[in-house]
């Protein structure tokens, strides 16, 4: 077995039939051996793949000159020292060649300085680099191509410090913002584009996928581990041309490492910690990679299991360090090649998330993490889904087809003892158990050097969504009203692209959704359920969302955008007292101005900045009804201004800046639903959040290397929700991290610390909806050291 991480780029732009060698005119400059393969791949419809990420980093002369693909991976291997082995006509592997010296660094004489990487006069990759194919485009755009602000964020640097989950995300990207219930539990909002704080029927401003399947459609974040990932993608709203309903904010996209064939290999990591004024916690991951029938045939399994230790007390029952969070995830990806060109793989992931109470405390209280519910509260989360996806080629024409079954359930457990009610405790148990089924398919051909290029697809989803309630002293609980949705979709859609000058690229698309919606009271009578028959009768409704774009390029790095895009979330039931009552279905249209300049990460500086305004009509949003429960209904129409900026810069030799801020002005206008002061902002969005962050390297002569990060992350002030219950401010902190990691790329040790400065701060000013009367806040988790090793075989 190789001391090796299995990646690296697995680029797939090859013409079927042609066995014989096609020449073409290759301009590749100079990067990683992994970016100059995704060059000679897109130029000369190859397939490469690097095996190893430690060879896939190693820095590269460019590729120039007529040749065809086996003479530019013979000289890539060359270059890179590496061997290329044919797999299939047109498809080849980058292997290690012999060698003496460990990957990670080449070791030298002492006192002898580090050894070029790269020959004089070469642009270094990071100053240059091959393409970045942003695979959330759905046609292989480079990230160049893009016309809209997009976010990548490494998988490898999402697991520093220990495998996490969406929060991880956050703290790296300052327009993504959450609720913070709770692991499995939180809604995500990305753009200012935010409606409540409740888990309801209503679907989510953000599209959540893992590959090219929604991840859930009107339930919360499952929270998924964001282990063995190759990147996760971000692109900000609205997004409803290629992505349809539920993405009105953006869309989050995780991609995870595919099987390599090939290659068996082990990856093991884990790490203890130690939380200030709480318990400690432990975590563990394992990821396997196994050939089963030579390179035809692989597995991938990964396993994930951690304990987040509590730090909330609950004085009144007698318990302190109550939150402890237990997570178990694993997930395992079978990939077989069936003909030339064609591939299958069959996904298989879950996840248990379990927490024993819940995570809140008073404002004012004595302590500052103490909380004063007279009931255990918790939840439990538990996500599954299965996916088929089908891969090839028809010509220069690429196909994708994928399928899959989802199943989330989430129960909840609140403390609805009401703030100076002398009687016993009382409890509300929410469950909210969804399940679909989704298949989308598509035909597509890059834009390559044609100067055009264009997507066809079409997509089913049927979802149902059931939420059921019991409410009562906690000795005694009865039935509440509940509420079943079901939605029915289907889809077409396309977008395409031309090249009109040299330097202007025009995109227009448009998709077409038709929907059908139904649904019924859960535990209500049967009196009530015949009354209203014509609430809960099954509706149809059909949605346009067009979009258009105007991509100007500025010389040889920089970018300006015009993007016009629309989104939409169908309507639905909402619990009303005894029964139910219908919300309308949501409408968001986006204008937005935007640039950039570089490449995200490279050369000595790159930065990405926009400016959007969105017009949503038909709101829907969560608020507390007059029975003190949380509802749904359309809250009116809002306007929404919103500028992002982030960018990086080289300060001086391997220490880099990141940078990153968000600024959101809204307001909500004609209120149809509610009696209350006319509504001032859309809730859960802070005006400003920003963030900054340095990164820093060193390689030593012996083969080690040490590698550390610092980050800090503002949130600005922000609304609980809509209506007088709901408008408590949160936010305003600051957040704060840091880790180091020394070793050799194989196996190495890191030491992590989050929250540094140990800040309280209120994330989110919601814990139990029945207790409005007593002030709460969401703490950060105290200050956290985490020790934590990892290794590779």
């Amino acid at each position: 077995m190789k001391p090796s991480l299995p990646l690296l780029a697995v680029i797939v732009i090859a013409a079927p039939a042609p066995l014989a060698a096609r020449e073409a005119v290759l301009a590749v400059p100079a990067g990683t051996a992994s970016e100059v393969a995704i060059g000679i791949a897109r130029a000369t419809n190859a397939s490469i793949v690097i095996a190893d990420p430690a060879l896939g980093r190693t820095q590269v002369a460019g590729i120039k000159g007529r040749m065809d693909a086996e003479a530019a991976v013979a000289k890539l291997a060359r270059a890179s020292g590496m061997k290329a082995v044919r797999v299939a006509p047109r498809a080849w592997r980058l292997v290690a060649a012999p060698r003496s010296a460990p990957v990670f660094a080449r070791a030298r004489p002492a006192g002898m300085a580090p050894a070029a990487t790269t020959p004089p006069g070469a642009p270094s990759a990071e100053a240059e680099g091959a393409p970045i194919t942003v695979t959330a485009s759905k046609r292989d755009l480079s990230f160049a191509e893009m016309p809209g602000q997009v976010t990548l964020l490494d998988g490898a640097v999402l697991e520093r410090g220990g495998v996490g989950g969406t929060e991880r995300i956050m703290q790296r990207a300052a327009t993504v913002s959450s609720t913070y219930l709770g692991s499995g539990r939180n809604k995500l909002f990305i753009r200012g584009i935010a409606d409540s704080s409740f888990t309801g029927p209503t679907q989510a401003t953000v599209g959540q996928y893992f590959g090219d399947l929604r991840l859930s459609y009107n339930s919360p974040d499952p929270d998924l581990r964001l282990s063995d990932m190759e990147r996760v993608e971000i692109l900000e709203g609205p997004q409803g041309t290629l992505y349809g309903a539920g993405s009105l904010g953006g869309i989050i996209r995780l991609v995870p490492r595919a099987p390599e064939p090939g290659e068996a290999q082990l990856i093991v990591s884990g790490g203890a910690s130690a939380i200030a004024h709480g318990e400690p916690g432990g975590d563990a991951h394992a990821t396997l990679n196994l050939p089963l029938s030579g390179e035809t045939a692989t597995l991938r399994l990964n396993l994930d299991a951690a304990t987040l230790g509590g730090y909330i007390d609950k004085p009144v029952i007698g318990r302190k360090d109550v939150n402890r969070t237990a997570i178990l995830s694993g997930r395992a990806a079978l990939r077989v090649d069936i003909a030339p060109d064609w591939s299958a793989d069959v996904i298989l992931l879950g996840q248990d998330t379990e927490a024993e109470d819940s995570q809140y405390a008073d404002r004012n209280g004595p302590d500052r993490l103490g909380s004063s519910a007279q009931v255990t509260e918790g939840s439990r989360a538990r996500y599954g889904q299965a996916q088929l996806v089908v891969t090839g080629r028809l010509g220069d024409v690429r196909v994708k087809s994928s399928t899959g079954l989802g199943a989330q359930n989430l129960t909840e457990r609140y403390d609805a003892t009401m703030p100076g009610d002398p009687g016993p405790a009382r409890l509300f148990r929410q469950r909210n158990q969804t399940r679909m089924i989704a298949n989308e398919t598509r035909a597509w051909q890059p834009v390559g050097g044609k100067g055009w290029g264009w997507v066809l697809g079409s997509s089913i989803i049927d979802n149902r969504n059931t939420l059921t309630r019991v409410l009562g002293p906690v000795t005694g609980t009865a039935p509440a009203t509940g509420v079943r949705n079901t939605v029915f979709e289907i889809t077409g859609y396309g977008e395409a692209s031309y090249r009109a000058l040299p330097a202007l690229t025009l995109a227009a698309g448009l998709r077409v959704t038709k929907v059908e919606i139904g649904g019924a009271g859960e535990d209500v009578s049967r009196a009530a359920a015949l009354a209203g028959a014509a609430v809960t009768a099954k509706r149809r409704e059909t949605a346009y969302l067009p979009s258009a774009s105007a991509l100007l390029d500025i010389g040889d790095k920089g970018r300006a955008y015009l993007r016009y895009q629309e989104g939409f979330r169908p309507g639905g039931l909402a619990v009303a007292g005894d029964f139910v009552r219908q919300f309308a279905s949501d409408h968001a249209r986006t204008v937005e101005l935007g640039g950039g300049w570089g490449q995200p990460g490279r050369g000595a500086f790159d930065i990405g900045a926009s400016l959007s305004y969105t017009r949503w009509r038909n709101i829907q949003a969560d608020f507390i009804d007059e029975s003190g429960l949380p509802s749904t209904a359309n809250i009116g129409n809002g306007r929404i201004w919103a500028a992002s900026v982030s960018g990086s810069a080289r300060i001086a030799g391997a220490l880099r800046l990141e940078f990153g801020a968000t600024l959101n002005d809204s307001d909500v206008d004609e209120p149809v639903v509610l009696p209350l002061t006319r509504l001032s902002r859309i809730p859960n969005i802070a005006r400003f959040s920003g963030r900054a962050g340095l990164n820093w390297r060193r390689d030593f002569d012996n083969g080690t290397g040490i590698e550390a990060e610092g980050w800090a992350s503002y949130i600005g002030k922000s609304r609980l929700g809509i209506g007088p219950e709901l408008g408590e401010l949160q936010g305003d902190y600051l957040d704060s991290g840091a880790t180091l990691r020394w070793g050799r790329e194989n196996a190495g040790l890191t030491l992590s610390v989050t929250n540094l400065v140990d800040t309280v701060g209120n994330r989110f000013a919601l814990g139990t909806p029945f207790a409005t009367g007593r002030a709460q806040i969401t703490p950060l988790q105290p200050r956290t050291i985490r020790i934590g090793f990892d290794a590779r075989f």
